[in-house]
């Protein structure tokens, strides 16, 4: 399933903006247990949990929306993100 996804960490109270073309549940169990590397963002925490996930038909279009979310740098915007399904759809025609 190719798409953006948005996690968080309880721990580190932040969030994470990736984007993937391989099973969902196995790229966050590797987040969880380190297998990118002890030098990673995300290897600081193992509580990584899906906040969202937007599907896309390829993975370019899918890293232009992770770009897009990271530009906005602001975990507010993740937030609406997450609570308001129009501001997803309307990120998605846009990119």
């Amino acid at each position: 399933m190719t798409g953006c996804y948005i996690i968080r960490s309880e721990k580190l109270k932040r969030y994470y903006i990736g984007a993937t073309q391989e099973d969902l549940t196995s790229r966050i169990e590797k987040h969880n247990n380190g297998s990118y590397g002890k030098q990673r963002f995300t290897s600081t925490a193992d509580d990584w949990k899906l906040m969202l996930f937007i599907q896309t038909q390829n993975f370019a279009h899918a890293i232009r929306i992770e770009r897009k979310i990271k530009a906005m740098k602001s975990s507010k915007y993740i937030e609406n993100l997450i609570k308001f399904h129009e501001l997803v759809a309307q990120l998605v025609s846009s990119t």
